[in-house]
């Protein structure tokens, strides 16, 4: 059994090229990745900007990137974070959402992500003050499929250290609030779960009273913590056992697109090959497909240096190691180069 298999570009730091996405989505689309939806935190315009018109230049893009999914058969959506609307969903709100409904329609959205993550939750009444919010969106959009990202989450109380304790019960009243047709987003037991367990799944699928649409931040890097390290291997910790208990299964990527295809298409791997999954053999499999055999084994015998000593301590080797890929023409040796300078380098978590 396989879960429906996605991306969500839910990153901070420096966004995409607009060619990286149709690459990604064009690559992904032939190894089971069947929806993509565009929301990195870099779009100030679906943050704390949304009330604002996109430039036009984005929405010709957007819509052009709409096309090429929809010529794939690929299910098109965008991450809209109305910041914290909830606080005051007064008639000048509800003008300035459905002015932007109406936007995503035009731009030709299939999924309507509307993600209330990073905001502050401590507040009464929020998970009955979210539904109907969702409710009045759900009347209003032409998206076929509505998702939400609750305020929390996950059970990391990461989160209420930084927006508040969450409300009790919050999930549970979330789910009974809500119309059964919209999906919830959840990223496990942590924001960056080690493993996402079947048990545990279950027990968030009974709260919710619908299965997760699971959130997965890796092999996402974004951040002051994670941004030195490329995540490269292969998924680890996810059981194809997954499959029953959530609606799909969404990638938080890296910020590095092309690298990102290697531990994405192995969580392909692990869901079709459930018992009989390697990780070692999964990665080596799937960096030859994106890489070619030859950079693939270069990877492989540098994975150590990239993914877990870092770049802030590589000292000597690092030197070595641009000198390994500076005679590579292929887009994913330019990452590796790029990241070696601390281009990739995020050091605040914020839009």
């Amino acid at each position: 059994m396989t879960a429906p298999l996605g991306t969500i570009e839910g990153y901070y730091g420096t966004p995409w090229s607009w060619e990286d996405r149709e690459h990604v989505v064009s690559f992904l689309a032939a190894h089971d990745y069947r929806f993509y939806i565009y929301a990195p935190k870099a779009d100030r315009f679906l943050r704390k900007r949304w009330r604002e018109e996109h430039p036009n230049e984005v929405s010709g893009r957007l819509s052009a990137l709409a096309a090429k999914c929809r010529s794939l058969d690929v299910r098109f959506g965008v991450g809209l974070s109305p910041f914290e609307i909830y606080r005051n969903f007064d008639d000048a709100a509800q003008g300035d959402l459905k002015r932007k409904l109406a936007w995503l329609d035009r731009v030709g959205v299939e999924i309507l992500a509307v993600l209330f993550d990073d905001m502050r939750g401590d507040l009464p009444e929020l998970a009955a003050t979210q539904a109907r919010i969702l409710h009045w969106i759900k009347e209003r959009t032409g998206a076929r499929q509505l998702i939400v990202c609750p305020s929390y989450y996950t059970d990391d109380p990461v989160l209420d250290r930084f927006f508040g304790r969450r409300p009790q019960n919050y999930l549970e009243d979330l789910g009974a609030a809500l119309d059964p047709s919209i999906d919830v987003f959840w990223t496990g037991e942590e924001v960056c779960a080690r493993e996402i367990g079947a048990a545990h799944v279950k027990r968030v699928g009974e709260q919710l009273r619908r299965k997760p649409f699971l959130w997965d931040n890796y092999p996402v890097n974004d951040g002051p913590r994670m941004s030195p390290f490329l995540h490269l291997r292969a998924f680890t910790g996810r059981s194809a056992s997954l499959a029953a208990h959530i609606a799909a299964h969404a990638v938080n990527p890296a910020l590095q697109a092309h690298l990102s295809l290697i531990p994405m298409l192995s969580l392909a791997s692990s869901y079709r090959e459930a018992d009989a999954y390697a990780y070692g053999r999964a990665f080596d499999g799937a960096a030859r497909l994106v890489l070619g055999e030859r950079f693939a084994n270069l990877v492989r015998e540098d994975l150590t240096f990239l993914q877990d000593v870092g770049v802030d301590r590589l000292g000597k080797w690092g030197d070595g190691l641009k000198e390994r890929y500076s005679g590579i023409d292929h887009p994913a040796a330019r990452e590796i180069l790029r990241w070696l300078d601390g281009a990739y380098r995020v050091t605040e978590m914020q839009e």
